[in-house]
């Protein structure tokens, strides 16, 4: 008896493993009918997943922690057996934020910021996707190394991806992180200039995973292993270059990304900031990551201080993932390489609250 699944995701090209999984029938050769829904926010696929309306779906690396541990809505049984990519992600600014940037700096920005200030401006806006997304991340602590604060220098609104760039040209925002295709929309439609790449702000960074409800994970580990297995397989093949043609054509269709092909491809492909999938263990769901998270989620306020993380850090299930990649000859487990950022300081996931305590700018004391 086939088993029948109900994934969601959003309209960005790092949805491309479940794509490519359900359109190259590696679902269906493991026996699963799966059912892909597109959603437009971030809250929606939450609440889904939160609901058993969908039995898992492409999500924030950190909406997941955060619906785990029951930050801005109500605790979720929320697993994390797979990282679907890295290296989406950038920043951008419009056309006149450019200008009035003399370069690509952070404190090229915070200058410009503190002009606008000067002639009584109004404030400088950035839209990102949700609160507690890589995206929000990037771009505070981005700025905070320039010593803006961004819940004082700047305003921060959220925007569901695909609209980034509608509110860009209306003149809404001032600038953006968004993940791929819609950082280039925003390029090609109203000349946005990008000012920093996530592969350059944390090359192998994390940003979507697969986000499984725990309670049917449990109750079908058989399917939850055909998931992973199909998905593998799925990440394998989108990064192969040869592929990227044939994979920007499959993610442009009306009833995936439906966003123009030329502008998908732009992310995939060879090169260093390519999007990646599979690549140097991108797949592999890394408690340092979630450690990182959890590290932000302390400096901003957004976790009380003396939360418990471990609860937050369970969310992510590399045994999960050894087992289904034992399945298909992959290796089951992965050297951990030193996670380090574009700001040049290293990240010791055994002491998350030390680090996001120890910048200029942070909520948090230690």
């Amino acid at each position: 008896m086939t088993l029948s699944i109900d994934l969601g995701f959003v309209a960005l090209t790092d949805a491309a493993p479940l794509i490519v999984a359900k359109e190259r029938g590696l679902f269906a050769k493991e026996g699963l009918q799966v059912t892909l829904h597109r959603e437009v926010s971030w809250a929606t696929i939450r609440d889904k997943v939160s609901a058993g309306l969908f039995q898992g779906a492409h999500m924030l690396a950190p909406l997941a922690i955060a619906a785990r541990i029951g930050v801005g809505a109500d605790p979720a049984g929320v697993i994390v057996p797979l990282s679907l990519n890295t290296q989406s992600a950038a920043i951008g600014v419009s056309t006149q934020l450019a200008a009035e940037m003399q370069d690509t700096s952070a404190a090229s920005l915070a200058q410009a910021v503190a002009q606008r200030l000067e002639r009584g401006d109004p404030q400088v806006t950035f839209a990102t996707v949700f609160p507690y997304s890589m995206h929000s991340y990037m771009l505070r602590h981005w700025g905070a190394s320039a010593g803006l604060d961004p819940d004082r220098d700047i305003r921060i609104v959220t925007a569901p991806p695909t609209a980034i760039a509608d509110r860009l040209k209306s003149g809404g925002i001032d600038g953006f992180c968004v993940g791929a295709p819609w950082g280039a929309v925003c390029e090609a439609e109203s000349g946005a200039r990008i000012v920093l790449d996530a592969a350059d702000f944390w090359p192998g960074g994390p940003e979507k995973v697969l986000g499984l409800s725990e309670t049917w994970a449990v109750r079908e580990p058989a399917a939850v292993r055909a998931i992973l297995r199909a998905l593998l397989h799925a990440a394998a093949w989108a990064d192969a270059p040869e592929n990227a043609g044939e994979l920007s054509g499959l993610l442009s269709a009306a009833s995936y990304l439906k966003a123009p092909q030329h502008l998908i491809a732009n992310k995939l492909g060879k090169t260093d900031k390519a999007i990646r999938f599979s690549h140097r263990a991108t797949s592999f769901p890394r408690h340092s990551h979630a450690a990182w998270i959890l590290s932000q989620m302390l400096r901003w306020g957004q976790l009380d201080g003396k939360a418990d993380t471990k609860r937050g850090l369970e969310c992510y299930r590399p045994d999960l993932y050894s087992a289904a990649a034992s399945d298909i000859g992959l290796p089951a487990t992965i050297e951990m390489s030193n996670d380090g950022f574009f700001d040049g300081l290293g990240f010791d996931p055994d002491s998350l609250r030390r680090y996001a305590a120890g910048f200029a700018i942070t909520r948090l004391t230690d």
